[in-house]
């Protein structure tokens, strides 16, 4: 791994320096984890889905299994001490998210979100399988690869209906499912980082200044180097081979780009001359901006609207609010 990726990825390690004991490990950590967030799911659909609850008990139980037959294989092969790894120790893998963030979500958002931990299940033990030359090893990695990637369609198990062939929505779900990854998600986080971060030092030169001029140099710098220092962080810290969130090159420019754009909208009013006519449009700038931010996070996040944009909102304001004072202190 490079300098570069060694520091965006802040202290993770690389899947290339793991051993075949550590990766045996880590698939034995991932298959608990995921065991006990089916078991999580299950939990919180028993009342009003009993049927689909059964389907996540059954995934536990399947979780589970695997965990056994993992276990079983380091103990022949490296003895009874497991390393303590686990996969948010390792660049590229995509954070879950946590279970208590799931209770008021629906059904078809828990569906997508267990579709996209088998497929990562499944990416994780098929690069695996690359790794070790020890034949029972990459039998039975191979062997769980062909599980995860085997399941049926969560929408068929969990007996949901879809107006369109099994094989279209299968793939339709896989093209937004990369969409998502590769383009919003950075997309909306190199947004939400230009559109707050670069708040504070703009309103705090315009109104310690009142000099449009030097208030757009400062919005200018402040987007720009935002932008490359946030692209260089996304494409540097996941390669997406384990993640599945696409080319880092992509996400890089998304995430670049979209910071860049988030600290311009603001700034690019301070080429008006006359200054509270410029932060006031400057304003009413920040405020679209925010509220894009929270309509996006509800559109593809699954996030309450009201709920983004009193998050959004609140922090902006915050942000604003500091930049005004520093500059009239």
């Amino acid at each position: 791994m490079s300098i570069f990726g060694s520091i965006f990825n802040r202290g993770r390690r690389d899947f290339a320096d793991l051993t075949e004991a550590e990766i045996l490990a880590v698939a034995i950590s991932a298959e608990e984890d995921d065991g006990r967030i089916y078991a999580a799911y299950a939990d919180a659909l028993r009342v009003a889905y009993p049927a689909s609850a059964k389907v996540f008990d059954e995934m536990s139980a399947e979780e589970g299994e695997h965990r056994h037959m993992l276990i079983e294989m380091f103990r022949q092969k490296f003895g009874e001490r497991i390393p303590l790894i686990r996969r948010e120790h390792l660049s590229g893998f995509y954070e879950r998210r946590p279970v208590w963030l799931m209770q008021n979500l629906s059904l078809d958002t828990i569906r997508r979100e267990a579709e996209s931990m088998e497929a990562s299940a499944a990416r994780y033990y098929e690069r695996a399988m690359t790794r070790t030359s020890d034949a029972s090893i990459r039998k039975l990695l191979g062997d769980l690869a062909q599980a995860e990637a085997a399941h049926e369609s969560m929408a068929h198990r969990l007996g949901l209906e879809a107006t369109e062939t099994p094989e279209g929505t299968a793939e339709e779900e896989l093209s937004r499912q990369k969409f998502v990854l590769e383009i919003v998600q950075p997309g909306l986080v190199g947004l939400m980082d230009g559109s707050v971060s670069t708040l504070a030092p703009l309103f705090a030169t315009a109104f310690a200044t009142h000099n449009t001029w030097d208030t757009l140099l400062v919005g200018l710098a402040a987007s720009i180097g935002a932008g490359i220092s946030m692209g260089l962080a996304e494409g540097l810290s996941d390669d997406g081979q384990l993640s599945g969130r696409g080319s880092p090159w992509v996400r890089g420019a998304a995430s670049g780009i979209m910071t860049a754009v988030g600290g311009l909208g603001h700034s690019l009013p301070y080429l008006i001359p006359e200054f509270w006519t410029a932060t006031i449009v400057s304003f009413f700038v920040v405020v679209v901006e925010l509220s894009a931010i929270s309509w996006i996070r509800w559109r593809y996040m699954d996030t309450p609207i009201v709920k983004a944009m009193l998050q959004i909102l609140l922090g902006g304001a915050l942000v604003f609010a500091t930049g005004i004072l520093i500059g009239n202190a």
